[in-house]
């Protein structure tokens, strides 16, 4: 696990990161509405209008050495897109999948406070017959063993042949056969940090993302249900 600080960079310094995040709160929670300091927020201020548009601040808020900007930048067009679908919009992961397994690459991103941890996960067999550590492709299909791409909400809870797992709903032509397919978050001991000592990469899944048996606890906690995820590679 890695987490780091949001860079200050473009003297974006502590007080205004933490200014920014308040505006982004205000952002998502109510949009269109006017500062309070100009008049008192009244019921109807409160009630949801629609869709509230993705702050313009989030774009500096995580480090490029931890999340890629290309990559950070189709996420949050993804969370623009999906965001009527996404109950929470103040956390995100993103599955970084150009890195090999090998690489902490799933990254939990707080896009209040600019934190992120980044985590190892597996990719799907079907994405790396060769097993290289690497995914070549993805696929929706059903029987594929791959992993797909795009944007997932992250759904209920449940037991069962990985033990606790969460399943996840595919937001995109790419990955809309998730829920069918069984593409869920899950821990496995192949998504050990010590199968990169004793391998050089992590085993494969059946698609799922497959964290370390440590680290379930943590993405539970931290993605919850109503959020998104979005895999690419990029």
């Amino acid at each position: 696990m890695h987490e780091q600080q949001v860079e200050q960079g473009s003297g974006l310094g502590r007080r205004a990161l933490i200014r920014n995040g308040l505006v982004m709160v205000g952002a998502l929670a109510v949009p269109g509405t006017v500062s309070s300091a100009t008049r008192k927020l009244t019921a109807r201020d409160l009630k949801p209008t629609g869709q509230p548009p993705m702050p313009a601040e989030a774009k500096a808020l995580v480090s490029p050495r931890v999340v890629r900007p290309d990559l950070f930048r189709k996420a949050l067009a993804a969370l623009q897109q999906h965001g009527s679908r996404v109950a929470q919009r103040d956390r995100i992961a993103i599955a970084d999948f150009t890195a090999g397994s090998s690489q902490p690459r799933f990254h939990l991103v707080d896009l209040l406070n600019g934190r992120t941890t980044t985590l190892l996960v597996a990719h799907g067999s079907g994405s790396d017959p060769s097993h290289t550590g690497y995914l070549k492709r993805f696929s929706n299909d059903f029987g594929s063993n791959a992993s797909s791409e795009g944007a997932f909400a992250t759904a209920d809870y449940y037991v069962g042949k990985h033990g606790r797992s969460q399943r996840l709903v595919g937001l995109d032509p790419t990955n809309n056969n998730a829920l069918g397919r069984a593409i869920v978050i899950h821990s496995a001991w192949y998504a050990n940090p010590d199968m990169v000592k004793s391998h050089g990469m992590l085993g494969r899944s059946q698609g799922c993302f497959a964290v370390g048996e440590r680290d379930l606890d943590q993405v539970f906690a931290r993605l919850g249900p109503g959020r998104m995820i979005f895999a690419a590679k990029v």
